[in-house]
């Protein structure tokens, strides 16, 4: 089992590469880094990789990189997954800062990337709302215990929270989710999720998206689930984009609870069940905007 610790960067294709650099670097507030082969590469203002833009037919979530130890030795750990029937290749100097990348599919063909060393790009000043780092990714999946399943055993993620049978939060780091699944008719990705300094960044956000005519499809509120502070717009191919803040960390595994929160209810507040309505701490409902995702 790989033991991935944090998020690197999601691959993007889309039919509009420019218009895609433009979103992300003048909305998002991400700084081109680096074009080459086709590709563009955006990194936070702090030097950190965070999307790869790529053209292609459809608009789609291609691929995702996790991180592990420095130590993790990359052809072990392919030898590993091939005896399970997962087929591998070992890439070199796949993305700018990275020297050498596991790759292979999940069940839905996502391509995963495990890397072991990334070194920050250049710092560049940026313009927009300038998140401070890639939090996590969504999927509609016909069965989220199954990817549940798969990820947990070949990546060494944890089960953080369940709403009912339908909806998962997978954490491989402190942060209460990385990646999440939640049962929906086609299989696709969700949203996507960068996190922003505190309550007055989502704020200022809010006040630039409304300046640039983007609508907020829900939010401002507080989940229950990771009670993160959020917001969620659309970019121009229609791919739902969170911006969050205050996602609850469980900084110790041994303990097996979050950090302790004013606005938790349970307390400490470990992995459940989440039923029944609401189960945000405040906010009005989603909208049928951020609802229609999931058809």
């Amino acid at each position: 089992m790989i033991q991935v610790t944090r998020i690197g960067h999601a691959t993007f294709e889309t039919p509009d590469l420019e218009r895609q650099i433009e979103y992300f670097t003048d909305i998002v507030g991400l700084v081109l880094a680096e074009r080459q082969n086709g590709r563009a590469f955006l990194a936070t203002k702090l030097g950190d990789l965070v999307v790869t833009l790529q053209k292609g037919s459809e608009a789609k979530c291609a691929g995702i990189s996790f991180q592990a130890a420095a130590a993790t030795d990359l052809a072990h750990l392919r030898r590993g997954l091939e005896a399970e029937g997962v087929r591998c290749d070992l890439r070199n100097d796949p993305s700018p800062g990275i020297p050498e990348a596991l790759t292979f599919a999940d069940p839905k063909g996502t391509m995963i990337e495990v890397f072991t060393t990334a070194n920050p790009l250049p710092r560049k000043p940026n313009a927009g709302i300038g998140p401070i780092k890639l939090g996590h990714l969504a999927f509609c999946v016909s069965e989220p215990k199954a990817f549940a399943d798969f990820y947990g055993r070949v990546l060494g993620f944890r089960v953080s929270d369940w709403i009912e049978d339908w909806f998962v939060f997978m954490r491989c780091g402190p942060d209460h989710h990385t990646i999440n699944f939640v049962q929906g008719k086609t299989t696709r990705m969700h949203h996507i999720a960068f996190e922003l300094k505190d309550w007055a960044q989502v704020q200022s956000a809010c006040d630039f998206l409304g300046g640039r005519n983007i609508p907020i499809i829900w939010g401002p509120g507080r989940h229950g689930p990771g009670h993160n502070v959020f917001t969620y717009h659309r970019n121009p191919d229609d791919q739902i984009i969170e911006l969050f803040t205050e996602l609850d960390k469980m900084l110790d595994e041994s303990l097996g609870y979050f950090d302790p929160r004013p606005w938790h209810r349970d307390r400490p507040q470990r992995p459940k069940v989440w039923a029944g309505m609401p189960r945000d701490i405040w906010g009005t409902p989603p909208t049928p905007d951020y609802l229609r995702q999931r058809d």
